[in-house]
C-alpha cells in the first residue's frame, strides 16, 4: 500500500514538473504575442501566466518559473541588461508569489480575490521602490528626476501593469485549471459528484468573474493607451 501512494506521489510530482515546464515556455512565448510600451516601461502578459502556475502548482514553482523565464529572456533576446533583468525578475517574482502564497492557505474565492489584491499593492510598492534606485542608473538621471516622475508616469504604469495582470488572472485560471483537471494532468479537489444545479451556480459564477476580469482590463487599456499614451507592438 505504501509502495502504490509513493509511486502516486512521484507521479504527481513529475506532471507537476511537466506543467511547470510547459507554463515556462507559455510565459516566454506570451513576450512575443503582445507588448505595451509606455516610455521605457513595458508590459506584457508574461507575469499573468505565471501566476496561473502558481495558483495551481504553488509558489515555490511560480518562483522556479519567474527566474527561468527571466534568466532564459535574458540570455535569448533581453536587450536592457543587468538592471532590466533585475526588474524584470522582481515584478514578475513579486505578483505571482505572493498571489500564489495567500491563495496555498485560503484555497477559495476569498483567498484568491487577496491574493490578487496583495499582489497589486506589493508589486507596484516594489517596483517603485526599486526605480528610485536602478533607474537613475539605467537612464542617467538624477533621483530627482525620478522622483518627478512617479506620479506622473511610474505609479500610474506599475499600478495599471499589475491591475491588468489581475484582471488576466480572473479570466485564464478558471479555464486553464478545468482543462488541467479534466484531463487528469492535476488532481482535482472535488471528491464528491456536483449536482446540477451546483453546476450551473458554479458556470454562472465563473461567467461573473470573467465578465468584472474583462471590464477590469478594459479600464486597463484606457488608461495605458489613452491616458499614458502607450503604444503596441508585436513581437521582441
Amino acid at each position: 500500500m505504501s509502495n502504490i501512494k509513493s509511486r502516486n506521489e512521484y507521479s504527481q510530482k513529475i506532471k507537476k514538473i511537466v506543467v511547470a515546464a510547459v507554463f515556462c515556455a507559455l510565459a516566454f512565448a506570451s513576450m512575443f504575442i503582445m507588448r505595451i510600451n509606455v516610455m521605457f516601461l513595458t508590459f506584457d502578459v508574461k507575469d499573468a501566466v505565471v501566476t496561473i502556475a502558481g495558483l495551481l502548482l504553488g509558489p515555490i514553482y511560480s518562483l522556479a518559473i519567474s527566474v527561468s523565464v527571466s534568466v532564459i529572456e535574458s540570455i535569448t533576446v533581453g536587450d536592457t541588461g543587468i538592471w532590466g533583468f533585475l526588474m524584470d525578475i522582481l515584478s514578475t517574482t513579486v505578483f505571482s508569489c505572493t498571489c500564489a502564497l495567500i491563495y496555498k492557505y485560503q484555497k477559495n474565492i476569498k483567498g484568491a480575490t487577496i491574493g490578487l489584491a496583495s499582489s497589486v499593492l506589493a508589486m507596484t510598492a516594489v517596483m517603485l521602490l526599486f526605480n528610485l534606485f536602478i533607474t537613475p542608473i539605467y537612464m542617467g538621471v538624477n533621483t530627482s528626476d525620478v522622483v518627478a516622475m512617479i506620479p506622473t508616469i511610474l505609479l500610474p504604469f506599475n499600478l495599471t501593469k499589475a491591475t491588468l495582470n489581475a484582471a488576466l488572472v480572473l479570466i485564464l485560471y478558471k479555464p486553464a485549471s478545468t482543462a488541467l483537471k479534466s484531463t487528469k494532468v492535476l488532481p482535482s479537489n472535488n471528491t464528491n459528484e456536483i449536482d446540477g444545479s451546483q453546476a450551473k451556480k458554479n458556470l454562472k459564477f465563473s461567467l461573473v468573474v470573467t465578465v468584472v476580469g474583462i471590464i477590469i482590463a478594459a479600464i486597463c487599456f484606457f488608461v495605458f493607451f489613452v491616458l499614458l499614451h502607450g503604444n503596441i507592438s508585436f513581437g521582441k
